[in-house]
């Protein structure tokens, strides 16, 4: 099965808009019905299995390659879980992965576990447009950043605070880091790689968005990670 066959399911981080995907989509050959982002779960409430249930909702008929990015990489692990016969891999890109049986939250080291969940319980889960400036975006344009902020989506606490799963992951897996990203330390990045037993690694020097900053890179990484 070549790049040019195999369908993708594009999980995106939290609040993210399915058009951050747009140009990595174009640089693999964009087939309609084979490279989807999924569909976030509905309600201010949704727990992550429906966050799970959504995406693989979403998927592509058959056998598909997930690439996953920042708290996709949660809902992304849960899929590979569920359905493993289904899934050819995953790739997971500046992503965050659990510990088995312990949540988002959990494996946030402390102090931030603290002040995430802090901020949660005052604020929601939207950040405000200034921490999505200097982290989520930083290292895009001003007018792609005016368009994140502004098309941002809360997501429901529960993505973060349900538990995950504790059974093994049987797929290839494969982890890309974004050297410059101010959103996910690359110590983080390491820790969620080492969690996800990825036995494929490379990196790109951006920041937390590669598939917007540098989509044919991150499109590069994708085709390589098959390739090996």
């Amino acid at each position: 099965m070549t790049i040019r066959s195999i369908p993708i399911l594009f999980i995106g981080g939290s609040g993210l808009p399915a058009w951050i995907w747009d140009d990595v989509r174009h640089h693999l050959g964009d087939r309609p019905g084979d490279r989807v982002a999924a569909h976030p779960a509905s309600g201010v409430r949704a727990s992550l299995n429906e966050y799970v249930d959504a995406a693989i909702e979403s998927a592509p008929a058959g056998k598909f390659l997930i690439v996953a990015h920042s708290s996709g990489g949660v809902i992304a692990a849960e899929v590979a879980r569920r359905v493993p016969e289904r899934v050819e891999g995953l790739l997971a890109v500046s992503a965050v992965i659990p510990a088995p049986g312990r949540s988002f939250i959990r494996d946030v080291p402390i102090p931030n576990r603290w002040i995430l969940s802090v901020t949660m319980r005052l604020m929601g889960t939207r950040p405000p447009a200034s921490a999505i400036r200097r982290g989520l975006a930083h290292g895009l344009p001003e007018e792609i950043t005016g368009r994140v902020i502004e098309e941002f989506v809360p997501e429901s606490s529960r993505l973060y605070l349900d538990r995950t799963g504790t059974g093994p992951w049987e797929i290839k897996r494969g982890y890309l880091f974004t050297t410059a990203d101010r959103e996910l330390p690359l110590k983080l990045q390491q820790q969620s790689a080492q969690r996800l037993g990825a036995t494929w690694t490379a990196e790109l020097p951006t920041g937390h968005l590669p598939m917007i900053e540098d989509p044919q890179g991150m499109a590069g990484a994708v085709v390589r990670f098959l390739g090996e």
